[in-house]
C-alpha cells in the first residue's frame, strides 16, 4: 500500500539524487554530460531498482535509456522522462544552477533550486525513488518499462527513431506517463488529453545575388547596399502576426470546447500572468475566449536573433540568424506551415532567406476515458485538490511517437515547480512531497482497473 511508504526518506532520496545529477551538465551542446548522465542512470536502475538495461549505452547518441522491470504481472506501464536540461549561467540566480540547494524563495516558500530542478531532473529523480519504494516493500503492482531520453530539449529524434521501429521495442503498455510537476504557479493541478507538436529551426538571410555584402562592411554603406538584417525583419513580419506570430488555428470541436468552459469558469488568469512572469495577455477576451486561442493557435515563436558578427558598431552584417520554435495543435500541419511561409516569401519577392526545418513532430490527443486518466484525476482529488482537465497541453513533448505503445501519453503529477528554462528553477518541499504521493498513487490505482 502507498500509504506504508515512508514519503520522508522518499524525498530525502529525491533531492539527494537531484543534488548529484544537478552536477552533471548535461545540455545539448555538452556531449560528455550527456554520456555521464546516461551511464548514471543506467547504474542506477541496475544496482538500486534491479531493472535490466534493454538498450545498447552507444548505440544513440545521445543515449537512449531503456529500462525493464517485470513483475510477471498482468499490467505492464511506461514511466518516461528526460536527461536532458537547458543551458545555463550564474548570471540572476540564487545559488551556482549546476549545484543547486534549498533557499526560501519569498511568496513561495522552502523550495530547491537547480537547472532542471522542474524540468525533469527533479521530477525523473522522485519518479525512480518512487519504483525503488514500491519495489523494494514488494508492493509494485505492475511491470515497468522505464524509458528516459537525453534529447527531449532539442527534437527527440533518437527516442522517436527508435519507437517507430517495427516490432515496436517498447509495451505494448496500459499507459505512458510523464511524471511532472502539474500545480502550474500553484493552482490546480493540470491534466492534459494530449500534446501540441513542434518545429523547430532557423530562419537565415546572408549577403548574396539579392544584395546585402558577403562580408560585414562599414554601416556608412547602409543607403546603397542592403542588410541582411532589415531583410530579416522583414521576414519576420510575413512569417507570423503581430506580437505572438500566430500563422494559423484549428477549430475546437464539441468536446473541446466542453472542457475549455468548464476549465474557464474557475481559471485565474492573474495566477497565470505571475506565474509565466508577464504584465498582461496579448490577447483580448474573457477566460474562455483566452483559453481558447492559446489551444487552438498556430504560433512561432522566435528564441533568439542574431547578426553575424554578433553585437558590432557601425558595420551592415553580412548574415542575420534567427532560431524558431512553432507550435501546432493536434490537426495542426507545421510542415504545412513552413511551406507557406516559403510561398508568402517567393510572392512578396524577399528572395535570399532560408528556412531551415532542423526537427518536427504532430500534436496528438486522446479521449478522455483513456486509461490512466480517471486514475490520475483520482490520485488528485486523494490530495484534496480539484483536477484542472485540459483539451491538450499548449507545450509539446514527443507523445505522438508512443501512438504504438499505449492508447494515451499522460503528462501528469501534484507538485509545484517553476521558472523553467529560466532563472532560479525550483521545485518547493512541500509540493515534492504531493508529487510523490501522486505518481506513486497512480502506480497503484491503475494497475488495480481492471
Amino acid at each position: 500500500m502507498t500509504a506504508d511508504l515512508d514519503f520522508g526518506a522518499l524525498a530525502r532520496e529525491t533531492l539527494d539524487l537531484l543534488a548529484r545529477w544537478t552536477a552533471i551538465v548535461s545540455t545539448a551542446d555538452n556531449p560528455t554530460g550527456l554520456h555521464a548522465m546516461a551511464t548514471e542512470l543506467r547504474d542506477w536502475l541496475t544496482d538500486a531498482l534491479g531493472a535490466r538495461v534493454l538498450t545498447d549505452p552507444f548505440a544513440e547518441d545521445p543515449p537512449i535509456i531503456h529500462a525493464l522491470v517485470d513483475r510477471n504481472a498482468e499490467t505492464t506501464l511506461v514511466l518516461y522522462n528526460m536527461y536532458d536540461v537547458m543551458p545555463a549561467d550564474a548570471a540572476g540566480w540564487q545559488v551556482d544552477p549546476f549545484v543547486g540547494g534549498v533557499m526560501d524563495l519569498p511568496d513561495i516558500g522552502p523550495a530547491f533550486i537547480s537547472r532542471g530542478a522542474e524540468n525533469n531532473k527533479g521530477p525523473l529523480a522522485g519518479m525512480l525513488a518512487v519504483a525503488r519504494a514500491l519495489m523494494a516493500q514488494g508492493t509494485l503492482p505492475a511491470n515497468l518499462e522505464i524509458l528516459i531520453e537525453g534529447e527531449e530539449e532539442s527534437g527527440s529524434t533518437a527516442l522517436r527513431r527508435y519507437l517507430s521501429q517495427e516490432p515496436c521495442p517498447v509495451g505494448p503498455a496500459k499507459a505512458v506517463l510523464f511524471p511532472s510537476f502539474c500545480e502550474y504557479g500553484g493552482g490546480g493541478p493540470r491534466v492534459f488529453l494530449g500534446l501540441k507538436g513542434i518545429a523547430r529551426g532557423e530562419i537565415r538571410v546572408a549577403g548574396g545575388h539579392w544584395g546585402g555584402p558577403q562580408a560585414a562592411i562599414h554601416s556608412s554603406n547602409a543607403p546603397w547596399i542592403a542588410n541582411p538584417a532589415w531583410r530579416m525583419v522583414r521576414a519576420l513580419t510575413l512569417l507570423g502576426h503581430g506580437d505572438t506570430g500566430k500563422v494559423g488555428a484549428v477549430e475546437l470541436d464539441t468536446a473541446a470546447r466542453a472542457q475549455v468552459s468548464a476549465l474557464a469558469r474557475d481559471f485565474d488568469m492573474a495566477a497565470e500572468l505571475r506565474f509565466r512572469h508577464a504584465a498582461g495577455f496579448a490577447i483580448d477576451g474573457t477566460a474562455a475566449e483566452r483559453l481558447s486561442a492559446v489551444l487552438a493557435t498556430s504560433a512561432v515563436n522566435i528564441a533568439w536573433l542574431a547578426t553575424d558578427p554578433p553585437a558590432a558598431s557601425a558595420i551592415t552584417p553580412s548574415a542575420a540568424v534567427a532560431g524558431f520554435d512553432l507550435r501546432t495543435p493536434p490537426g495542426a500541419d507545421s510542415m504545412a506551415i513552413v511551406q507557406r511561409w516559403r510561398r508568402s516569401l517567393t510572392e512578396a519577392s524577399v528572395d535570399g532567406v532560408d528556412i531551415a526545418v532542423a526537427d518536427a513532430y504532430p500534436g496528438t490527443r486522446f479521449a478522455a476515458d483513456a486509461p490512466g486518466v480517471r486514475e490520475l484525476l483520482e490520485t488528485y482529488r486523494r490530495a484534496g485538490t480539484k483536477p484542472q482537465v485540459w483539451p491538450w497541453a499548449i507545450g509539446s513533448a514527443p507523445a505522438s511517437a508512443f501512438a504504438a505503445v499505449a492508447p494515451a501519453f499522460l503528462i501528469g503529477g501534484l507538485g509545484h515547480g517553476g521558472n523553467a528554462h529560466g532563472v532560479n528553477e525550483f521545485i518547493t518541499l512541500d509540493g515534492l512531497d504531493r508529487y510523490l504521493r501522486s505518481v506513486a498513487d497512480w502506480i497503484t490505482l491503475i494497475a488495480e482497473t481492471p
